[in-house]
């Protein structure tokens, strides 16, 4: 599990293309103080796992899946991305609930500076954008950010400069996609709401019971 809070910005080395996957070697400084073979690592808000360790970087395996659902396959040596470690069980829980399972992939549509704040903002498919709610979280290249605004094709957020220099936020253009991972939650209690057939009889859980516990899903 992530927070969403990026540990440092890596730098892409080689990468090695297979037919359906691929094999990066990424260069970085801080997240080596600890890692070992077999942990995992977000790079760009995607679950990986470390397969080998060197003085500078590592390497993890990307597969088939990984490929078809994030915008990994578009990067390339010199590139940098968002690293983050897994969240340590005595860590602060700065960000939110971030599983490293991106739904999919979003374009910039738009980027502009409101004073000391920018603004971008993402298009995305209906799939994606039924779990974003107006100050919501949603992990963006692995960045936990707050939504500001949803529209019918899109949604918009707001990051500070702090962020903004910190991250890969600062490298990204109009035109440009990012990985989209929504809150968990969200499709954990719509999974609950409304079971598969099979499921039906099994589940207890009901908007009746919800709204008496005080949860709004209105």
């Amino acid at each position: 599990m992530f927070t969403g809070i990026v540990e440092e910005v890596g730098t892409v080395g080689r990468i090695e293309r297979g037919r359906h996957s691929a094999v990066l070697a990424i260069e970085a400084g801080q997240i080596l103080d600890d890692l070992k073979i077999g942990d995992s690592v977000a790079v760009n808000g995607v679950c990986l796992t470390v397969t080998s360790l060197r003085s500078q970087g590592f390497t993890a395996d990307v597969m088939h899946e990984t490929l078809n659902r994030s915008s990994l396959i578009q990067l390339k040596s010199g590139g940098h991305v968002n690293l983050e470690r897994a969240m340590p069980a005595d860590g602060r829980f700065g960000g939110h609930i971030v599983a490293g399972h991106v739904d999919g992939v979003g374009r910039i549509i738009q980027i502009e500076r409101d004073d000391t704040a920018i603004w971008y903002t993402i298009q995305a498919d209906p799939a994606i954008l039924r779990y974003i709610v107006e100050k919501g979280s949603i992990a963006i290249d692995g960045v936990s950010l707050t939504v500001a605004k949803v529209a019918a094709d899109s949604f918009s957020i707001s990051a500070i400069p702090h962020t903004v220099r910190n991250t890969t936020l600062s490298e990204r253009r109009k035109g440009d996609l990012v990985n989209l991972e929504n809150d968990m939650i969200g499709k954990y209690v719509e999974k609950l709401l409304n079971p598969a057939p099979a499921q039906q009889s099994e589940s207890r859980l009901t908007r009746e019971f919800l709204s008496a516990c005080g949860y709004d899903y209105s």
